[in-house]
């Protein structure tokens, strides 16, 4: 087991990350810099991290770029954004991306530190029980602890966060899975965020059916979500 948690910190500013290096060092992280999102990748492929943080206006290679690059090197890497920018167009591109979080500059270090506790918090839960590790779906096989989804010969390799989602709509085939607890159960809180990221994952998981059209996952205004069979 790791005894401190390493961080890789990809921001070009190099005063502010001198900054958030120091500080978070003294919490007692690890802290590996980066100044553009090309010597982050060459940084992240070079050793194992718990988190990444990630600017996204950076020369080289931009935060979205990076992201989607240790996605595909790691899905099981968490990541949030630091980012200058505002609008929600840019967070809901983080959360596709996969992302955990997205802090708007300025931002407290406080807040930085609450936020990171949170996703690590999240990323080494073990809450969520498996009472059932293969499902079929209509048509599909899912295989969780595999995280496979099949179907007449093509594979999905899901993210954890997809497997864990679509786990608990199958648990509860047939019947509402509650927004809360989907989100507390998987993200460890029901905020704005979060509740955001479910729904981008909800998409993703409509996606993955569309081949079979007795398959719904249905939205119950105010309550959550059912996966449907509709035979």
């Amino acid at each position: 087991m790791k005894n401190t948690i390493r961080i890789l910190l990809i921001e070009d500013d190099k005063n502010l990350s001198t900054i958030l290096k120091e500080f978070l060092e003294v919490k007692g992280y690890g802290v590996t810099a980066a100044f553009n999102g090309e010597e982050g990748f060459v940084a992240y492929q070079k050793s194992e991290y718990d988190l990444c943080i990630l600017d996204i206006m950076m020369p080289k290679m931009d935060g979205f770029t990076l992201a989607k690059k240790i996605q595909d090197f790691n899905p099981q890497t968490p990541f949030l954004f630091l980012s200058a920018k505002v609008m929600i167009e840019d967070k809901l591109k983080g959360l596709k991306l996969g992302a955990d979080d997205y802090i708007t500059k300025p931002f407290s270090m406080e807040e930085l530190l609450l936020r990171i506790k949170v996703i690590l918090k999240r990323s080494n839960s073990s809450e969520i029980e498996i009472t059932q590790s293969k499902f079929s779906v209509g048509s599909y096989n899912f295989d969780f602890e595999k995280r496979l989804l099949k179907h007449d010969g093509f594979e999905q390799k899901l993210t954890s966060k997809e497997a864990e989602l679509l786990n608990l709509l199958c648990l509860y085939k047939n019947n509402v899975l509650e927004r809360s607890v989907a989100l507390n159960k998987i993200w460890q809180n029901d905020n704005y965020f979060t509740a955001r990221s479910m729904d981008v994952y909800i998409t993703k998981l409509r996606n993955y059916f569309r081949n079979d059209s007795s398959i719904e996952i249905v939205n119950v205004h105010g309550t959550g979500f059912k996966l449907q069979i509709n035979d």
